[in-house]
């Protein structure tokens, strides 16, 4: 049985994928990479990966008025995503993003987020009875902070858990900081927010420290393959992530969040439901893309 309604508020792209022996150099041609077409962006991203998981999942967001944009939403509309707040923009292009990765996993990727960046709190407006429905809000950087704010505010009015996950990286006030039921940075994100370099379960508490002072109620930092560490108003600790060969570590984060709000959902504790997501997240760095790396109900149990 699905659990309590997820709201995505966030961008959607559609990512071009290069795998290449290594990354290049600035100015250095690399030849022989295999070429992939998948569907991304970080909001899209979290919606599939909580639906696969059984989330039940309203997603909003602004595409282009074009191929890519029709392209997502039928993908969205297959995955049983609630689809009937996503704006097409006949004015700007869908997002895109161009991804190379390298034989162990790790990449770069540059962004045109195209109508992502229109997404206006005027459009989440439309979108009021979604939010009334939903009880968890799902949001990540990748649409404007002005919007993020708006939809953070908007959610912390009507007392729904709020999880913000600020990426890409950037400062966020102590004011939106405050109104977050959960943030989940990874290493680099959280040094951002509070100063403290990640290693190790120390530094993170440190660093969860920091971000409880500033407001925030659940901090979760994101390790990679160590795991992550959760502090809440009860316990922390560090979760081992199961030990995977990593193939693409392109959408981890995004799966991890979206398996996050479903446990969450479901009614599962912070520990718990900390480990159920880096399940998730390994599952996902062991095949290529985004969206297709995301795992479904049956392989994490």
């Amino acid at each position: 049985m699905r659990g309590k309604k997820i709201l995505v508020v966030g961008s959607s792209n559609t990512d071009m994928v290069i795998k290449t022996s290594a990354l290049p150099a600035p100015g250095e041609t690399i030849l022989g990479g295999k070429f992939f077409m998948n569907a991304g962006g970080k909001g899209a991203n979290q919606a599939v990966a909580a639906a696969r998981l059984g989330g039940n999942v309203t997603f909003i967001a602004k595409t282009g008025d074009d191929f890519f944009g029709r392209q997502a939403i039928d993908l969205f509309k297959k995955e049983a995503i609630d689809t009937s707040h996503i704006i097409a923009d006949s004015t700007n292009h869908s997002g895109v993003a161009l991804i190379t990765v390298n034989e162990s996993g790790e990449n770069c990727i540059v962004v045109a987020p195209g109508a992502n960046e229109y997404l206006s709190h005027l459009d989440i407006q439309k979108a009021t009875q979604a939010v009334e429905k939903a009880s968890i809000m799902l949001v990540q950087l990748e649409i404007p902070i002005d919007t993020v704010a708006y939809v953070v505010n908007l959610g912390a009015s009507k007392n729904k858990t709020i999880i913000l996950n600020p990426a890409p990286a950037n400062t966020l006030s102590n004011e939106l900081l405050k109104k977050i039921s959960i943030i989940t940075p990874n290493q680099k994100e959280a040094e951002m927010l509070t100063g403290i370099k990640i290693t190790d379960k120390k530094s993170a508490e440190q660093a969860s420290l920091v971000l409880h002072r500033k407001g925030v109620g659940t901090v979760i930092i994101t390790m990679g393959a160590k795991g992550a560490f959760f502090s809440g108003d009860e316990k922390n600790g560090l979760v081992s992530a199961p030990e995977v060969q990593a193939v693409d570590s392109t959408a981890a984060g995004d799966v991890f969040n979206g398996a996050l709000a479903v446990a969450l959902s479901e009614g599962m504790e912070l520990e718990e439901a900390t480990r159920f997501s880096c399940k998730a997240a390994a599952l996902s760095v062991t095949r290529l893309g985004a969206q297709d790396s995301s795992p479904y109900r049956h392989e994490i149990i």
